[in-house]
């Protein structure tokens, strides 16, 4: 995944920094625009991003799809791996490109959409 620099909505100036700044306590850091606000997190002990930069819409995208997914690989008694991998082979993605932090609300929907059919 890239470092982002430059905001994919606003075209701001985006940093490296302490997630404090949106969270008002110390979570690990964060690239943040400075101007729009979007942010994505980042691996621990380390600079590479969790994902793209998120708006509050897709992050709450994002959100609710960690929340069906998460549910759907535990109900299946699945690890976290295990369901990814199935997801993958769902979406037709290879496994390294299937990470809901790198879904846009198309694919989040399409993830919420292919767990709930397969609920069952």
């Amino acid at each position: 995944m890239k470092i982002p620099t430059i905001c994919r909505y606003c075209g701001g100036k985006v940093v490296l920094t302490d997630s404090s700044k949106i969270y008002g306590k110390n979570y690990g850091k964060i690239y943040l625009c400075t101007n729009c606000n979007a942010f994505c997190g980042v691996h621990k002990n380390s600079d590479k991003p969790l994902g793209t930069l998120a708006n509050s819409i897709l992050r709450t995208k994002r959100k609710e799809t960690h929340q069906v997914f998460d549910r759907f690989w535990k109900d299946k008694k699945m690890s976290r791996t295990e369901g990814y991998r199935w997801l993958s082979e769902q979406m037709k993605l290879p496994f390294s490109a299937t990470h809901i932090g790198y879904f846009e609300i198309e694919e989040c929907q399409k993830v919420i959409d292919i767990c709930n059919e397969n609920a069952a």
